[in-house]
């Protein structure tokens, strides 16, 4: 038998081994699969969780996220339905027992020293938003007259309609505690619920050091009391919490509180934006809830709003 020659040079051994011949491609060679190249369905998307309903962004009460290197955007917390003799906006605060005040940074104040209208962020315990609050006072007051001014502070909700209104009358020589016994001489804000209704007051009453408050209906019955520390010192080294204690009406049971609550060293020392914490029974009538975190501006204001411009810092028994 003759010898068959070995197969030429380069070309495959074994068939389908290697390139097709030239010119002719095999069907469907060098053609991706139907699909092929394309994400499968959902792919690189997490299932959604069991019972989301599909809520456009932005909605309150859901976690928002911002894009990769931006903050996180804010989450509100939803309104809850009307509750019965509940002030419209207030049926937030039915359902916490518990609020945080965090003031907002002031570029400008803080590198000028130009008094500026404070900016607070009411957050639940959770980290929700439940309302926003702004100042509205007189720029020549707030450069002249510092934490001794007047302001109003329209406190909003998610939808920017006020809920709450707070006012404070600008009082010349009113501060010092000794002296708190008469009106004229008292620092007061009264609370509106809805605006146009005052549903409370707080106002500052005598005492020979710490100070004191009283937490007064809209027909000025005492309702609560507080009582701050007797020596109140904010500043750099002094990293401790400044409590006010909420007390019943007599005083012998405490009630809830309003923490002072340290924001770190950067904030204490070159800004005047404080964080505050404020605490009450949760059956606790909605609109003495709402007097209460009036009464966190107050407290800010008299001692814990330094201005530069006029040195005031800590006490501000003027």
């Amino acid at each position: 038998m003759a010898q068959q020659p070995p197969p030429a040079y380069g070309a495959p051994q074994q068939p389908g081994y290697g390139q097709p011949p030239y010119g002719q491609p095999q069907p469907g060679y060098g053609q991706p699969p139907p699909g092929y190249g394309q994400p499968q369905p959902g792919y690189g998307q997490p299932p959604p969780p069991a019972g989301y309903q599909g809520q456009p962004y932005g909605q309150p009460g859901m976690p928002m996220q911002g894009a990769p290197g931006q903050p996180p955007v804010q989450q509100w917390m939803a309104r809850p339905q009307g509750v019965p003799g509940c002030p419209p906006g207030l049926e937030y605060l039915c359902q916490i027992d518990q609020l945080l005040v965090k003031q907002q940074v002031e570029l400008l104040e803080a590198f000028t020293g130009w008094e500026t209208s404070n900016k607070y962020k009411v957050q639940n315990s959770m980290g929700q938003q439940v309302y926003f609050a702004a100042e509205e006072s007189d720029m020549c007051q707030r450069q002249c007259c510092g934490p001794q001014r007047s302001f109003t502070m329209h406190i909003t909700d998610n939808a920017g309609q006020e809920i709450i209104r707070v006012n404070r009358e600008f009082k010349c020589c009113a501060g010092c505690p000794w002296f708190a016994c008469s009106r004229s001489l008292a620092h007061e804000i009264s609370v509106e619920a809805p605006v146009g209704q005052v549903v409370g007051y707080v106002q500052q009453t005598q005492s020979c050091m710490e100070p004191r408050y009283s937490i007064m209906n809209a027909e000025r019955e005492e309702i609560l009391s507080i009582t701050g520390p007797c020596c109140i010192i904010s500043g750099p080294c002094c990293t401790w919490d400044q409590e006010f204690i909420v007390h019943s009406k007599d005083g012998s049971t405490e009630v809830g509180k309003i923490s002072k609550q340290w924001s770190g060293y950067v904030r204490e020392v070159f800004t005047d934006a404080d964080n505050f914490g404020v605490s009450f029974p949760m059956d606790l009538d909605v609109k003495m809830k709402a007097v209460m975190l009036g009464a966190v501006f107050l407290i800010d204001f008299m001692f814990f709003e330094q201005n530069q411009n006029n040195n005031n810092s800590g006490h501000n028994y003027m």
